[in-house]
């Protein structure tokens, strides 16, 4: 077994608050590091190891301590890196991008392999998976799809706290000029047009 299964392994025992960051989430945001690194020529070992557990610790929306996730799981991180003898250039890279990833955290990751963490976790916002796993947090949190008198956040600030739809405006569609990697850019752009095809046809439904 390689030390990615190792660390697949322990990730597996986290406890799971929500679908929208499960582990099957944490999967899918591995699986485009890995796209990425390919295409940007990183180090694959340590991107990798940052996506398996960088929801290791993930607070649920509601709750008032939601913004530190990304801190607590770079520290519950440490002690399974240094279980699995990573080096301490290499745990500090590590926790690094995951300290830094989230976009609540508001920063721009200092290595490459940082920048290619947060990019592939934001990939997962977006496209049609971003959209289930909207709708799922909203869901989950009993907020309304959309604010009847404005659905669409043309008169009015968006407020993801009490609508969903909101969600769209107030984050989503940011994402794509917030992509740090040139492969993360073009998947973003892809992604957020089906967001964009979405909420054209809700529109037409209303």
């Amino acid at each position: 077994m390689n030390v990615l299964d190792s660390i697949k392994n322990e990730v597996k025992k986290r406890t799971e608050n929500d679908s929208a960051h499960d582990f099957e989430h944490t999967m899918r945001v591995y699986k485009n590091a890995q796209k990425i690194c390919k295409k940007e020529k990183a180090n694959e070992k340590l991107v990798l190891s940052a996506a398996l557990l960088h929801d290791i610790v993930s607070y649920l929306k509601s709750a008032k301590h939601s913004k530190m996730s990304s801190i607590e799981s770079a520290k519950k991180s440490k002690n399974i890196l240094e279980k699995f003898n990573f080096s301490k250039e290499e745990i500090t890279i590590i926790l690094d991008a995951i300290s830094d990833h989230s976009f609540s955290q508001n920063k721009i990751p200092k290595t490459l392999e940082g920048q290619i963490l947060q990019d592939a976790d934001r990939l997962d916002a977006l496209g049609a998976i971003g959209i289930a796993r909207v709708f799922a947090t909203g869901g989950s949190l009993k907020r309304p799809f959309y604010n009847i008198d404005d659905p669409f956040c043309k008169r009015r600030i968006p407020d993801d706290k009490i609508w969903t739809v909101d969600h769209f405006f107030q984050k989503l569609f940011k994402l794509e000029s917030l992509m740090n990697t040139k492969s993360g850019k073009v998947e973003a752009k892809k992604r957020t047009r089906i967001l964009k095809e979405f909420l054209t046809h809700l529109k037409q439904e209303l």
